[in-house]
């Protein structure tokens, strides 16, 4: 495993996935992408793991896409751009379903596919210091593959308006809107999560894998093949029109997009 992210089980049981790319604030590429998934996977089928905590280093969670992925990105052809999607929907749907209690701990901004890290997680505590954006729009994108997930954790309405405005949440608002469960300072991340991390151990392990089914197994509204596959399409489809060109080649070269006005 390369060390952008490093992984460490301790004796409690207790997994922790730290995304370790602080230079470019922890944007991930596809390269991250297959090692969160690959990492989460081994985590579901091992046994000596009873909690997953995801966080990173540096002073910020997740900055969302790596410009340099980015800028292969805007060379894909359409298959391309269908696996790549796959890819990150694979990520979401691994952690989603990921049959052990997860903690995400946030610091910093959360762009992009971040909110949908924190969407797929059972417990997500946010320091105050900590932002949201689902910025897709503002380079004529969309937040499809990671669409699903936070739809189900903060509702339609509250989506509505930000997959279409692409602005910033403080943690306080996030919370209020359910994207957070709770915010604390800065300071106090850690020992938040700590004592998140200690009420869970007192669980029975196989119920808690049990009850979190169960939540999934009584939601009419479960999020389905057809769903995936949707917001695959959804997302190569946008990738290849001429605003999703313009807005890639536009953030790339540092420039107002076409369809920005003066």
């Amino acid at each position: 495993m390369s060390n952008e992210l490093v992984i460490q089980l301790d004796d409690r049981g207790v997994l922790n996935i730290r995304m370790n790319r602080p230079q470019v604030h922890n944007a991930f590429d596809e390269h991250q992408i297959a090692r969160l998934t690959d990492a989460l996977k081994q985590a579901g089928a091992n046994p000596m793991v009873k909690i997953v905590v995801l966080g990173s280093d540096g002073k910020h969670f997740c900055a969302g896409a790596d410009i340099n992925y980015m800028q292969r990105m805007g060379g894909n052809t359409r298959e391309q751009n269908v696996d790549d999607a796959a890819a990150l929907a694979a990520l979401m749907h691994t952690l989603n379903y990921l049959p052990k209690p997860t903690i995400i701990r946030i610091q910093g901004a959360a762009y992009g596919g971040a909110v949908g890290l924190v969407c797929c997680s059972d417990i997500a505590i946010g320091a105050t210091s900590s932002v949201f954006s689902l910025s897709e729009v503002k380079i004529g994108l969309v937040p499809a593959t990671i669409g699903p997930y936070v739809i189900r954790a903060i509702g339609q309405r509250a989506a509505r308006r930000l997959f279409i405005t692409g602005e910033r949440v403080a943690a306080h608002a996030a919370r209020a809107m359910g994207l957070l469960h709770s915010v604390v300072e800065d300071e106090l991340l850690d020992d938040a999560i700590d004592g998140v991390i200690e009420s869970l151990l007192d669980n029975s392990p196989n119920a808690m894998a049990v009850a979190k089914q169960a939540v999934f197994d009584l939601t009419a509204d479960t999020i389905t093949d057809d769903i995936i596959e949707r917001s695959i399409t959804t997302i190569a489809d946008i990738r290849e029109s001429d605003e999703g060109r313009e807005g890639i080649a536009a953030f790339l070269e540092k420039r107002k997009p076409g369809w920005k006005q003066d």
